[in-house]
Order: structure tokens, then sequence, then C-alpha cells
């Protein structure tokens, strides 16, 4: 014997024992009952609503390929078995010319039995395998399938997938179509309980997905019944989703593609304020939660379109790359195709695999989007506003990731030495003032609401942060103070419901250099806290440069154009006025910083909004970007305006 022959005979165990007869054959349904999850996906929640899908995708296929305009759901007082009808052609009953059986017991007996496997009687189907009424049956303890067809009535009941006599003929019958009546064994599934939800939402879907569809939904658990009909189909759908979502939509009018053909595609899209991506998308009615390559193929197509777009306008933004997460980032939309060939994945259809899918919608979806946003020009500038905004938040909120966490830790705040809060913070009437210079936050802290009146003086400029990462803005203290301050943190960290004060003011000097240090601070919280400006939360104080004694009036002047108005309405014929230009809020007592510029009565506040994305993020980027040339080209552009700089 050979050492290779020594070490398998030591090896090799002994196969006594374990001969022909322990091999098992489950026939008919038996691997079903056997092994309900290879069909199902399991016995749990998830699996026993699938026998509802799947006996309700067969009336759907019905009225998907023009033979029913009305389905019917009825869930039983018993609330654990349910009946489906459809006014479709009626399940065939007569002999099958190689089983010698009805059709119908064909169907419901035996696995991979079907109409939908050839193309003559099925253009598009959601159910492809034949195994889906079977598959029913055999989980359930009874199930009874009535059939009108050919004036006549027809019906035979089952029990765990066998039948219980022959295929009965019940009398005439007017018109045609199919009902199923079944109830899921108990044996079978731990809990025989339909959730009348999740029932609901389906049957709605469809009949979004198949306009001009009844769908009709008899609640007999809670006596209630509803009727699903939607002739707009999946624009409907589409506007219930961003309602349900909440998010405020950046355009008004969708974008909407119907294309027939193989494959028949309907496509919805809509860009909002979320900040993820929430699509839909549909195989002959099958709703496919894991997407597949029509979902890819969606992809591609919206990301060629709008980079077009982009580039044919020359708009692509400066200092920023654009990913294909951008392009989608509050992208609403749901997708639908039908097909001859659909290849899912498993039974239960959650996704799809056809490769060629991917180029076909590609190539249905970029032309027609991008025809679209041409013909749409402001609808397309608010998307594309949408996207750089994304791109600049996605590319902040990386670059520091670890460093944000660190300065706004969701622990215990600690707030910054030379903040004087005020005693509501956290009330929606409390305001934070961040103010220019130490002189002027004494003045500010002195005369303020100390209840509802915070101040945070800044020592000098701040930093110019545009292009700059959030880790080194952050290095910054104090830009790093503000963000303690506000308490909302930033990037994925950001939360508007910890934010600690109703309304945030920069109250800066009214002269060249106030505007400038407000022109820094606005560009910081445009590219690291946009979401403060797009909830209205941010302000520009108005303190007045001037104050103008005419006689006993005293008037106030926010500029110079301001001071000339008052001259010339209130000067004539009251003898001298005495002007005094203010140096800066630091020379104001706290009484007239109060009276001026801090008291709710009496004050003149500016909220911060963004009217045009686009516009906004292009001057930001020329007036405060590392490229100089932009800059340069407006002041020799308007050099011939400029009559007195404050130098």
């Amino acid at each position: 014997m050979t050492l290779r022959e020594r070490c398998y005979s030591k090896s090799l165990p002994p196969v006594a024992g374990y001969t022909a007869k322990d091999i098992t054959v489950l026939e008919g349904l038996d691997p079903v009952r056997k092994r309900p999850g290879m069909y199902i996906g399991g016995v749990g929640t998830a699996g026993l609503h699938h026998l509802v899908w799947e006996i309700l995708d067969n009336a759907v296929d019905e009225a998907m390929n023009g033979f029913a305009s009305n389905i019917a759901l009825t869930l039983h007082p018993d609330g654990s078995s349910i009946t489906i009808s459809d006014d479709g052609r009626g399940i065939p009953v007569d002999k099958h010319p190689a089983t010698k059986k009805s059709a119908l017991e064909v169907i419901f007996t035996v696995l991979h039995a079907g109409g939908k496997f050839e193309h003559g009687s099925y253009k598009t189907a959601g159910g492809l395998h034949g195994v889906g009424a079977s598959v029913v049956n055999a989980l359930s303890s009874e199930l009874r399938a009535t059939v009108r067809r050919d004036g006549a009535a027809w019906e035979m009941a089952f029990r765990r997938g066998k039948p219980t006599g022959p295929l009965k003929h019940t009398g005439p019958a007017r018109g045609s179509g199919t009902t199923i009546f079944f109830h899921p064994d108990p044996t079978v599934f731990p809990k025989v309980e339909f959730d009348p939800a999740m029932i609901r939402e389906r049957l709605e879907v469809v009949s979004y997905i198949h306009k001009g569809v009844r769908v009709t939904f008899e609640n007999e658990v809670e006596r209630t019944k509803e009727v699903f009909q939607h002739e707009e189909g999946l624009s409907d759908y589409l506007k219930k989703i961003v309602d349900e979502r909440g998010a405020k939509p950046v355009h008004d009018l969708p974008f909407v593609h119907a294309r027939d053909g193989d494959p028949r595609l309907d496509l919805v899209l809509q860009w909002t304020e979320a900040t993820d991506e929430h699509v839909r998308s549909y195989v002959n009615g099958i709703p496919t939660g894991s997407g597949g390559t029509h979902e890819n193929g969606l992809r591609a197509g919206l990301g060629k379109a709008v980079r077009n777009y982009l580039d044919t306008h020359s708009l692509s933004p400066k200092g920023v790359t654009l990913v294909a997460e951008d392009i989608r980032e509050g992208l609403t939309g749901v997708l639908s195709i039908f097909i001859q060939e659909p290849q899912f994945q498993g039974q239960t259809k959650d996704r799809l695999n056809n490769p060629e899918l991917t180029s076909a919608v590609d190539s249905a979806v970029r032309p027609a989007l991008e025809h679209w946003l041409n013909h749409n020009r402001s609808i397309a500038e608010a998307i594309v506003g949408r996207v750089i905004l994304a791109a600049r938040a996605r590319e902040a909120s990386r670059a520091a990731q670890a460093e944000v966490t660190r300065k706004t830790a969701t622990g215990r705040l600690n707030l910054p030495g030379k903040l004087s809060d005020c005693t509501g913070a956290g009330r929606d009437d409390s305001e934070l003032f961040v103010v220019e210079g130490d002189s002027a936050g004494g003045s500010a802290k002195q005369g303020r609401d100390r209840t509802r009146q915070a101040i945070l003086p800044l020592r000098g400029k701040v930093m110019n942060t545009e292009g700059l990462t959030l880790a080194k803005v952050l290095e910054n203290k104090e830009l790093a103070d503000l963000v303690t301050a506000l308490g909302c943190g930033m990037g994925k960290n950001f939360d508007l419901g910890r934010l600690r004060y109703g309304k945030v003011v920069i109250l800066a000097d009214a002269d060249s250099d106030g505007h400038h240090i407000a022109t820094l601070l606005l560009t910081f919280l445009y590219r690291h806290l946009p979401q403060l400006i797009a909830a209205g939360k941010v302000f520009l104080a108005q303190p007045p440069l001037y104050r103008i004694d005419v006689g006993k009036e005293t008037h106030w002047a926010l500029d110079d154009a301001h001071r000339d108005r008052i001259l010339k309405q209130h000067g004539n014929g009251r003898g001298n006025p005495e002007m005094t230009r203010f140096k800066g809020l630091g020379e104001m007592m706290p009484k007239v910083l109060w009276e001026t510029t801090l008291n709710p009565k009496t004050r003149r506040l500016l909220r911060v909004e963004i009217a045009d994305q686009i516009v906004t993020d292009r001057v930001i980027n020329e007036l405060m970007g590392k490229d100089a040339s932009a800059r340069f080209r407006f002041i020799m552009e308007r050099a011939d305006e400029a009559q007195e700089l404050d130098v």
C-alpha cells in the first residue's frame, strides 16, 4: 500500500448506513411545504403577505395586458383569509392535452405550469415561473378557485395543495373573470394575521402603476371599503410620495416621460430639499425594492443628462468636483418598466437582473431628460443649484468628519467663555448676535435683553472659508466658538432641532469693514451651515452709520444714501442739522444700540435668503475664491462707477 493509500484509508469515515433508501424524493407540491422559505422567502410576516402578492399579481397581469379593468381584494372578518377577484378572461378550465386534467387544476397543483412562458397569451407579466398559484395553494389550509368564462361558472376546492373534489360546473354566468379565496395554513405560518395597512398600500400602488384600473379594497375586519383609481398614474404617485416625505420640491413641474416599445417605460422625477435619494422601481408591476439593472440604467442616463446640461451652458462649479451622488441627492422618482422576459432574482422578484436593461433605460432616459432641461431653463437652473449645493456640502462634510465630531460633541456642551448667553436659550424667540469686536460686544452686552439675546463677540476679521476644508476652517478659534455656541453641529452631525437660538443675527459695523466681516461670516454659513440659511434662521442687523439731529428730532441713517434722503426731507427750513458718523458699534452707548439695533420693536433686520442657488454660488466663488481674475474683471468693468472709496 502506498503512502497516499494509507492516508486515505485512515481519514475516510465509514459509509455503512447511508444507502439509496436514505434519498428522499419530494413529489407534487411537497417541496413547497417542506421548504417554504425557498419559494416565499420565509414564514414570517413578509412570507405570509407574499401569498397575497402572488394571487394579486396574476389579476394585475390580466389588467396589464388589457383584459381586465377591475380588481377587488376582500380581507374577511377573521383577518386571516382573503378573496381576490378580477374581470379578466378567467383561468382556462378545458382539459390539458398532456395531463388530461383541467387547466385550472394543473395551474394550482403543478409547479412551473402557467400561461406566461410563451408570449401568445401575455405580452408582459409579473408571474413568470409558473409557481405562484401552486405555491399559494400548497401553503393554504383551504383554497377555492371560481372562474367565469364562456357563459358558465366553474369552481374547484383544494386543501393543503390537493383537490378536495373535481372541477364543478356551478351554473350559467355573465361576463368573465377569476376569484380566488385562500386561508394560509396555520401549521406552516406561526401567525396567520394579515396587515390591512400593508395590503392597502400595495393595492394603491397597483392603481398608480396601471393607471385607469379600478382597484377595490374591502376590509371586513374594520368594516371599510376603499376604491383606488388614478387616471394620471405615476404623476399622482410622485405627488403622494413627495407629500409623505415632507421634503420641499426645488421645482414645481416634475419630469414625466413615457415610452412605448420594449421596454415600455414610464418615469417621473422631481428634485427636493431632502438629503437622500428616493426612487421606487417596478417591473411589470412588481416592486423591485433591491433595484437592479433598470435602476442602474436610470442613474446612468440621469447623470449624463445633467452633466451634459452643465457643460453645454457652462454651469459647472469652480472649486468642487461633482459626483453621481450629488446629482441624485434629493431626487424623488418612480420608474416603471414592462418587458417580455424579465430575469428576477428568486421567486420573491425583489431585484431585476436583465443585463440589457441598463443600456436600454440609459438610452431612453438621457435624451428625454436633457431635452426637458433645455426647454425648461428656470427649472433646470433650480436643479443645478441643488446639485451644486449637495456637492459643496459633501466635500465639506467628508473633509473633516472627525474634526466636526470633536468640535461639536453631542454630550455636554462646553460653551465659549466669551459668549454672554441668555437665560432663555433654546426658546424660539431667543437670538444670538455675532458681533464684530470686543468693544462692540461690550456695548451689546450692556444694552441687550438678557432673557432672550445672547452676544458672541469675534476678534477681528474671521478667515475666508471659501475653498477651505472643514477641518481647516475649524482650526480657527472664532469660527469653532461660533459652531459650539450654535449647538446644532455640522456636516452629517447637523441637527436643526439642537440649534440653541431661534435667530442667528450678524451684527457688524455699517462701514465697509463691517460689510466685509459680514460677507466673511455669510460665506462660512453658506458653505458649511447652509441648512441655517435654508431654514430662515440667519439675519443681518442694520445698525446706523449716522446720527442726524434736526431740531428736537433724531434720525438714524443706515448709509450715505439714506443720510442724503433724510437731509433732503428734513433739513430745509429747520436750521443746520447736526450729524455724527459712528466709527463703529463700540462708540454707541448701550441705550442707543438697544434702541436702534437690538430692540425688536424698533430695529430693522434683513433675513438672509437664497433666491437663485446658481447665481449665489457663482458670486461667492468669484468674490471670495482663490482665483482673482473674476474680481479683477469685476473691478475693471465697474471702475468708472466708483465715486468715493472708503479706505
